[in-house]
């Protein structure tokens, strides 16, 4: 997670190994404590961005203590990553869009960057030069990846075996779902996919 500023920041990130961002040509600034703050980045939930550029660890339990003084100062969170969830291991791992969603329980305001935002895939649509009818996106969520195909106009491919495996009754790699199991909870979300696959595998 990140607290960015228009000229200060705090950021988070997914874990050191991806914490390094770059601000060139930005009037931004990272900023070691909330009182500095002017808005918050989140692109991850495991590390705290310092303005030395290094990162310490955090555990998601002290980021929503600093999310709590965030949001009693009114700091606007910008979240570049809304995934909710995503699968390691076959665990799943907290994303930023739980930070994000719990910042908002808390009062704070939220602008959310990502899918299933429709400006996210026409732009990907304009960078290749194709229109939707042209374009297939694939995704193992629901709620981001899928959602975000329908707004967009474009056909879908659903991967089973991803965050969504074990509401789908999912045990083991390559297990193909039930089909009433994926309409259900496709009807419960409000994405529809039009193709569904248990995996890929190369």
């Amino acid at each position: 997670m990140a607290c960015f500023m228009a000229s200060f920041l705090f950021l988070l990130a997914r874990t050191l190994a991806r914490t390094p961002l770059t601000f060139e040509g930005l009037d931004l600034k990272v900023v070691d404590n909330v009182e500095e703050a002017e808005f918050i980045l989140v692109h991850g939930t495991e590390v705290l961005g310092l303005s030395s550029g290094s990162a310490v660890p955090k555990q998601l339990e002290e980021l929503e203590k600093i999310l709590e003084q965030c949001a009693l100062r009114k700091i606007p969170m910008v979240v570049a990553n809304p995934d909710y969830v995503t699968v390691e291991a076959r665990a799943l791992r907290v994303m930023p869009g739980t930070l994000a969603a719990k910042y908002e329980q808390l009062g704070g305001e939220v602008k959310w960057m990502g899918k299933p935002g429709k400006i996210i895939y026409e732009s990907a649509m304009a960078m290749a030069g194709v229109d939707a009818p042209e374009c297939i996106a694939v995704g193992d969520s629901l709620h981001h990846d899928i959602m975000g195909a329908n707004v967009a106009g474009m056909q879908s491919v659903f991967i089973t075996g991803g965050i969504h495996a074990d509401e789908l009754g999912l045990h083991h790699f390559g297990e193909v779902a039930e089909a009433s199991k994926v309409q259900e909870l496709a009807s419960k979300c409000g994405a529809y996919p039009t193709y569904v696959v248990p995996a890929f595998s190369w």
